[in-house]
């Protein structure tokens, strides 16, 4: 089983990656499930580029809040959070919080990024309902990577997939050639961020509208990213987030 000490000793997978794209639902998802990952390719010159379907306006409990102000509180959280491991470029796209579908639509809209960024590597969902941990699966989340996938193949690399993204815009078509899956059904990539455990505390206490105690959240991680380096075969007192590799080439 591949685990982050090997692959030629890239500790990272980042040997042959310039860019990556992580493509998430509402802000703070790529916090929970990928920052310490993404600090990692940071820290080894890739740039990383976020794309959030939803301004997540429909989070947290905070009923005084009206939906535009809490999507513009939400966005500047994730710019921060962004900034804390790394990444300067954040892009929202607007599709309504709660009620994301795996549309045309938002399959071009995903598409037309990938085609902008030209990434090596795209980061998404998994489509695929975890019934064990339902949390991840959230239907935003699973409707984002069944989109997300949709959009890396085949609509991405075919000229004739949405039309008006080359026709009109000029953006020529690109090939990605892997997919991460986040919280995916079959883990096979196994990153250690135990050196990196604070810069993704540090993200997600970017999202304080979200989030009451930093502390708190710290306790539930470290047995969950410990267990997660425990299945990697990464040893005793590490810490891992975990993806599933698809090859889309």
């Amino acid at each position: 089983m591949p685990n982050g000490n090997d692959a030629g000793g890239d500790a990272a997978y980042t040997e042959g990656i310039e860019r990556a794209l992580v493509v998430m639902a509402h802000p703070d998802d790529v916090d929970f499930g990928c920052a310490g990952t993404v600090a990692l390719w940071t820290d080894a010159g890739v740039e990383v580029t976020y794309l959030m379907v939803t301004d997540g306006e429909a989070g947290g409990d905070d009923r005084t809040v009206d939906a535009d102000a809490m999507a513009a509180l939400r966005r500047d959280e994730q710019r921060k959070a962004a900034a804390a491991v790394g990444v300067h470029d954040v892009r929202f796209l607007g599709y309504a919080d709660g009620r994301v579908l795996p549309t045309l639509e938002l399959r071009r809209d995903i598409a037309r990024v990938i085609r902008l960024v030209r990434p090596q590597r795209v980061v998404i969902p998994s489509p695929e309902r975890d019934w064990k941990r339902i949390a991840p699966s959230h239907p935003d989340h699973l409707a984002t990577g069944e989109a997300g996938i949709n959009a890396v193949y085949p609509d991405a690399r075919n000229p004739h997939a949405h039309p008006e993204l080359l026709a009109e815009e000029g953006l020529e078509p690109w090939k990605v050639p892997e997919v991460w899956l986040a919280h995916g059904p079959s883990p096979d990539r196994f990153t250690d961020v135990t050196g990196v455990f604070d810069r993704k505390l540090a993200a997600l206490s970017c999202h304080a509208s979200q989030i009451g105690d930093i502390g708190e959240l710290a306790g539930f991680l470290r047995p969950w990213l410990a267990e997660n380096a425990a299945a990697g075969g990464l040893g005793e007192g590490r810490l891992a987030e975990t993806f599933q590799h698809v090859d889309t080439r």
